[in-house]
C-alpha cells in the first residue's frame, strides 16, 4: 500500500491552531475590533496566545521545512503590531499637545473670569475674543456673570460654579489622562508581541518565494565585431562597480522602526520615568541565506 498520501495529522492540526491563535491576537490589537486587550498585566488569555505562538516557532523540529503560512502570518502579525505601535505614538503626541493647550485655555478662562467678576474695563470685548476657543454656552455664562447686579443671586452663583468647573476640567485633563493610559496599555501589548514573536522568528529561515514561470523566447543574435562588444561592456562593468560601491540598505528591519519610534521619549515625557525597550530585530532573507 502506498504511503505517499499520508500526512502528519498532528502537525496539520497544530499549524491550523497556531494560525487561529495568530488571528486571535491580531483581533485583540486591532483598533476596529469590538474586543480589544485592555491591560497586558491582567490579560492571561492574550499572554497565553502569544506564548503558544512563540513556543511553536521555537520548538518546531525542522526549521528549514517550517510552514510558510505560519511564517507569513507571524511576520504579518509583527508588522501589524509595529504599525499600530507607531500610530499609538502619534495619538500620544496629539494628546500631549491637547493637554498643553487645555492648560493654557484654563489660564485664559481664569483671567477673563476675574475681569468679568470685577467688572473691569473691556470685559465684554475679552469675552468676544474667546469665541474661537470656547463654546457659546461658556461665553453666555460669562455674560450672565458680568451682567448680574448682585453676586448673591442664584443665576450668578450657578454661572460661577459652571465656569469654575470648566476651569478645573481643563486643568486636570482627566479624559486625556484616561486616553493616554489606555493607549499606553495597548502599546505594552504591542511591544510584548515584538519581544516574544520577533525574537522567535529570527531562528527560522525566511521561506523562499515560489519560482515564477520563465517563458523562453527565441532571440535572433547578430554577430558584432569584438571591439564593439568590448566597448559596450565597459560602461556596464563601470555601472556595476559604481552600484556596488554606493549601494546602501534602504529598507530598515521591521523592529528597527519600532526601536526608533518616538514612543519611548513620549512616555518619559508623560510619566517622568525611565523607560527601556529591548526589541529584537526580525530576520531578513539575506541573513538567513548566509
Amino acid at each position: 500500500m502506498s504511503r505517499s498520501g499520508i500526512v502528519n495529522v498532528r502537525m496539520v492540526i497544530t499549524e491550523e491552531k497556531i494560525l487561529s491563535n495568530i488571528a486571535k491576537v491580531q483581533r485583540l490589537i486591532d483598533p476596529n475590533s469590538k474586543k480589544q486587550i485592555v491591560q497586558l498585566e491582567d490579560d492571561a488569555f492574550f499572554k497565553d496566545l502569544v506564548e503558544s505562538i512563540k513556543t511553536y516557532l521555537i520548538e518546531y523540529p525542522k526549521k528549514k521545512n517550517f510552514p510558510k503560512s505560519v511564517y507569513k502570518a507571524a511576520y504579518g502579525l509583527v508588522e501589524f503590531a509595529t504599525n499600530e505601535f507607531e500610530e499609538n505614538t502619534k495619538q500620544i503626541e496629539e494628546l500631549i499637545r491637547q493637554r498643553e493647550k487645555n492648560i493654557a485655555l484654563s489660564g485664559e478662562l481664569k483671567d477673563v473670569l476675574n475681569m468679568v467678576v470685577n467688572k473691569e474695563d473691556g470685559w465684554k470685548e475679552s469675552i468676544k475674543e474667546m469665541s474661537d476657543d470656547f463654546t457659546e454656552d461658556i461665553l453666555d455664562t460669562l455674560g450672565v456673570i458680568g451682567r448680574s447686579k448682585s453676586d448673591k443671586s442664584q443665576n450668578y452663583q450657578d454661572a460661577l460654579k459652571l465656569i469654575n468647573a470648566r476651569i478645573a476640567n481643563l486643568e486636570s485633563n482627566l479624559h486625556i489622562e484616561i486616553d493616554m493610559e489606555r493607549i499606553e496599555d495597548k502599546s505594552k501589548a504591542l511591544s510584548y508581541i515584538g519581544i516574544e514573536v520577533a525574537d522567535a522568528l529570527k531562528l527560522i529561515p525566511a521561506p523562499q518565494e515560489d519560482a515564477e514561470e520563465v517563458v523562453e523566447e527565441k532571440i535572433e543574435t547578430v554577430e558584432q565585431p569584438k571591439a564593439q562588444i568590448l566597448q559596450q561592456a565597459q560602461p556596464v562593468e563601470q555601472d556595476t562597480q559604481y552600484y556596488e560601491s554606493t549601494r546602501v540598505e534602504v529598507k530598515p528591519s521591521l523592529w528597527q522602526r519600532f526601536k526608533q519610534s518616538k514612543f519611548v521619549r513620549t512616555i518619559k515625557y508623560i510619566m517622568k520615568i525611565k523607560v527601556v525597550l529591548d526589541i529584537p530585530a526580525l530576520p531578513s532573507a539575506d541573513e538567513d541565506r548566509r
